[in-house]
């Protein structure tokens, strides 16, 4: 069955037609529910572009649904991108710090010669310690960890405590 003349809106004069009926109820449609700050006026710009890229698919009964549908989509694109966006934001001001890089070196600094102290420690001073103020156990558990008495973990992290502080300047522990 062939299409009438009337349904054949890739014609420039028919598309022109729908454009003018249209233009304007779709730029308010969506400029009352979802405001201005959304550049409604380009969302309904770009669904008259769809609908031309589709002109051929679409009758003309249907290209006032096609193009408030697609606008409407557009628009709720857009709103899911600002939230991206919005998160990325909020992630990257979280991410930043008030600290001075020469801070910031020193303390990148302090850690490695932290970490090559506690690498010189012996085994078990090291394993004490570690046990005891990265895991926060106490000396009566490493003790039963390690199948030694309370009174030799206690010297182990003692002893440990010992060097780090011998070999690092400002270190204490709470």
């Amino acid at each position: 069955m062939a299409k009438e003349l009337h349904e054949d809106i890739c014609n420039e004069v028919i598309f022109e037609r729908i454009y003018n009926t249209y233009s304007k109820d779709l730029n308010n449609f969506l400029y009352y529910k979802y405001g201005a700050e959304l550049n409604p006026s380009d969302k309904a710009q770009d669904a008259f572009i769809k609908l031309w890229d589709n002109c051929k698919k679409v009758t003309f009964s249907k290209a006032k649904s096609f193009l408030f549908t697609v606008a409407n989509n557009l628009m709720l694109n857009d709103i899911k991108h600002q939230k991206v966006v919005l998160k990325y934001q909020k992630l990257q001001t979280n991410a930043s710090s008030n600290e001075t890089p020469e801070f910031i070196l020193e303390q990148e600094q302090y850690l490695e010669r932290y970490k090559k102290v506690l690498e010189s420690l012996k085994e078990e001073q090291r394993v004490a310690f570690l046990l005891n103020k990265v895991e926060g156990k106490k000396h009566s558990e490493i003790a039963e960890i390690l199948g030694v008495t309370q009174k030799v973990v206690e010297y182990r992290i003692y002893s440990a405590f010992k060097i780090l502080k011998a070999e690092l300047e400002n270190f204490s522990i709470k």
